[in-house]
């Protein structure tokens, strides 16, 4: 049987009965064909449905939800109302903000709405002068608005259409308290739209909270890696993994690169090393102030660095246009956020690399992220460095300290300890 491309089942936009308006901003940014998710979602939406929708970053989900709402709210709009904020959309990183502010604005540009963005990080006064001169549409990270609802610079007593964005994040990052406080102040008549990647319990449960009898969406299984990202693994020891990465940058002359690392301190010291070999690096991270973050994004989008080293957190909805390459210098905790990983590299058709570098004490990350995808990623035979194994081990937890409490200590017998040589 032939295989059947993408391309040749998507729906046009124009079949999608969106507005005029809406439809020429669409054209102006070349966009022809809607994305599974858009497929689904948009018509559900128009329709006032809720929605439960699994998709990841780069499967169009931000058009998903953005333009059935402009629309609903273009059918509805009359000169007299004085502007009040009519839809929220959460999102757990202040990158991701940023963005979806932008494609509301983009999708936009022939209505007469006014969206807006706060997030933490940055000084809140600009923000609240910015609200103060009216915002229909508001894309928020939790902390931030919920500072600000607390001190009466925002209303949401007019609230028709609530988005939570990547729910499974903003849970993964500990908003769910900020978020049932939120709800809680939110009028009860009102559009709910959840997208998540990953359905955990707390997904399902903060789902059966939250939507009224929804609408699932489903695109393409989320474990599913895009069939234009070649993989590999590099299986070496730790102390090797840096060296390794600056030999592959060096010796091929790649000119970007996102590595991943688990934690804020090693995205420094990672950098660090890879300055000190020459290469031209930055990183980020959750530590890092808005403005670094802004400038550290740029520097790597505009080619002033060419390795830019992140934690899944930071990296969460990052759009960085033909990304060539993606190195996983740590691999994830959570084996989905490997997916999302890859997802940054070969989109919208082109292809794309995604390199791991695991040691045999991190066996068991790579075990589980195969088994999420439901093959094995090949392995590079010859790394250079000397051969090791990949077991599928789980990790050794160190025991547990007996509980004493209760139990009074016995005084020690010095002459029954090992006596060791000198």
């Amino acid at each position: 049987m032939p295989k059947i491309s993408h391309k040749n089942i998507y729906m046009s936009f124009n079949q999608l009965d969106l507005s005029a308006p809406l439809l020429q901003a669409i054209a102006e940014q070349d966009y022809q064909q809607a994305t599974p998710v858009q497929e689904q979602a948009i018509p559900l939406i128009l329709e006032g449905r809720d929605i439960l929708a699994g998709a990841q970053t780069g499967t169009g989900k931000t058009a998903s939800f953005a333009l059935p709402i402009l629309q609903l709210l273009q059918a509805q709009e009359s000169p007299e109302k004085t502007r009040s904020i009519k839809a929220l959309i959460l999102t757990p990183t202040r990158e991701l903000a940023v963005q979806v502010h932008a494609s509301f604005e983009t999708y936009g540009k022939h209505l007469p709405f006014h969206a807006d963005v706060i997030f933490g990080g940055v000084s809140s006064q600009t923000q609240i002068k910015r609200l103060q001169q009216g915002v229909d549409i508001l894309v928020a990270t939790p902390g931030r608005l919920l500072d600000l609802i607390n001190q009466k610079y925002v209303d949401l007593s007019q609230l028709q259409f609530l988005v939570l964005d990547e729910a499974d994040r903003m849970l993964d990052m500990g908003f769910i308290v900020d978020i049932r406080k939120l709800i809680k102040s939110l009028p009860t008549q009102r559009q709910n739209l959840l997208f998540s990647a990953t359905y955990s319990q707390e997904i399902k449960t903060l789902a059966a909270q939250l939507l009224n009898n929804p609408a699932e969406v489903e695109v393409a299984r989320e474990n599913i890696a895009a069939d234009t990202v070649k993989q590999s693994v590099y299986a070496l020891k730790k102390e090797y993994k840096r060296e390794l990465i600056s030999w592959l940058i060096g010796h091929s002359n790649w000119q970007q690169v996102l590595v991943f690392v688990r934690t804020k301190h090693g995205a420094d010291r990672l950098c660090k090393q890879l300055i000190k070999d020459g290469l031209r690096c930055d990183a980020l991270h959750g530590d890092k102030t808005q403005g670094a973050r802004s400038r550290a994004l740029e520097k790597f989008k505009s080619g002033k660095v060419n390795v830019l080293i992140a934690t899944d957190i930071a990296a969460r909805g990052l759009d960085i246009d033909q990304l060539p390459h993606v190195i996983n210098f740590d691999l994830p905790e959570q084996a989905e956020d490997y997916v999302h990983r890859i997802g940054r590299t070969g989109r919208a058709g082109l292809e794309g690399e995604a390199i791991s570098l695991v040691a045999p004490e991190e066996a068991y990350l790579l075990f589980a992220v195969e088994k999420l995808l439901g093959n094995k990623i090949p392995r590079v035979t010859d790394t250079g460095y000397e051969a090791v194994t990949l077991i599928d081990t789980p990790p050794k937890k160190s025991p547990r300290k007996p509980d004493n409490r209760n139990n009074p200590k016995k005084p020690t017998n010095r002459n029954s300890r090992p006596r060791f040589k000198k």
